[in-house]
């Protein structure tokens, strides 16, 4: 005799709580998971990342004092040592004075956020312009594949470096000098990102070649879809995974570019000061005693660029199959 299932009842448990399991739950058991909580570098790296971005974010919520503000400045407080009060003005300062008085923790905040900002969009630009290029190579083929690579082969003969500073000395020549200031930030982005490219464009490349030759593709040229139809909508999502490594580890090699650029003066603009320009100005008194200048924004900048390039290398071993 058969038995009547109770209206709403499931007659398999077991799969109603299959279906029940939040989004969260399935990210707690798959392996990037796993392997994210079993490697303590990688926490602790990702933590500081964390913290530093929302230092820069929050910079004038955070900030103790307003350090490019110059009705808030006083020269009596220049040269204050880290974690005392000055003893003309009886002003407390955690990371000491800069030579203008300024509070060395509040120009770090300050300085984090324009290097971020300047490396964050600089690997966007880049990584719009290389993953566009790549597919169009790799897909299209022909002579514009010749062209594009050809391209990038010779400017992968010359440091990244060089090639940003030629690009940009290019670029602050052709802007008139009353706006070089106002555009010098987005100069550099440019500078860097131009520079940068070369390793989105060949591995996107080198994945639509591998692509192009499925069943997938086929079936799109089948029923009619265009060719950036087919690269935007199919072929692109099937090469992230490299490409979301790329730029983790861009991030990093963009942001100790601008402040290179910056240390030798040709970065951000004093008015608007990264990181690099705030260990420009802190060598200048290194050897006069007043080492607190140089050490805290290098100390910043280096957690920064370790932290972005622990995350890099974790994330392109987890998602590497070949190594699971």
């Amino acid at each position: 005799m058969d038995t009547q299932i109770p209206k709403g009842a499931s007659a398999r448990p077991e799969f109603k709580e299959t279906v029940a399991k939040t989004t969260w739950q399935r990210w707690a058991q798959s392996d990037i998971w796993h392997s994210y909580k079993s490697s303590p570098v990688i926490i602790v790296s990702s933590l500081t990342f964390a913290v530093l971005v929302l230092g820069a974010i929050f910079s004038p919520l955070l900030s103790p004092y307003t350090p490019f503000d110059p009705s808030s400045l006083n020269l009596m407080n220049g040269f204050t040592k880290p974690m005392t009060a000055n003893e003309f003005t009886g002003d407390y300062f955690l990371l000491g004075t800069d030579d203008q008085g300024r509070d060395v923790l509040s120009t770090i905040l300050f300085g984090l956020r324009i290097s971020l900002f300047v490396g964050v969009v600089a690997v966007l630009f880049a990584m719009t312009l290389g993953v566009v290029l790549g597919l169009l190579s790799g897909y299209v083929g022909g002579w514009i594949d010749g062209v594009i690579m050809r391209i990038a082969d010779i400017q992968m003969t010359f440091p990244s470096i060089m090639v940003a500073m030629l690009l940009y000395g290019i670029g602050k020549g052709l802007i008139p000098p009353d706006l070089r200031d106002e555009m010098a930030i987005w100069v550099l982005i440019i500078s860097i990102g131009l520079s940068e490219w070369v390793q989105f464009a060949r591995t996107v490349r080198g994945a639509t070649l591998v692509e192009r030759q499925k069943e997938y593709v086929q079936a799109g040229h089948l029923i009619g879809l265009t060719r950036w139809s087919i690269m935007l909508r199919h072929i692109l999502p099937n090469v992230t995974g490299p490409i979301l490594v790329i730029a983790t580890i861009s991030l990093a090699l963009a942001i100790i570019a601008e402040a290179t650029l910056s240390f030798l003066g040709v970065g951000a603009p004093k008015t608007q000061p990264s990181l690099g320009t705030l260990i420009n100005v802190g060598r200048q008194y290194i050897l006069s005693g007043e080492w607190w200048i140089l050490l805290f924004p290098s100390l910043t900048l280096l957690a920064l660029a370790l932290s972005v390039n622990l995350f890099g290398d974790w994330l392109r071993d987890v998602l590497n199959p070949k190594l699971r």
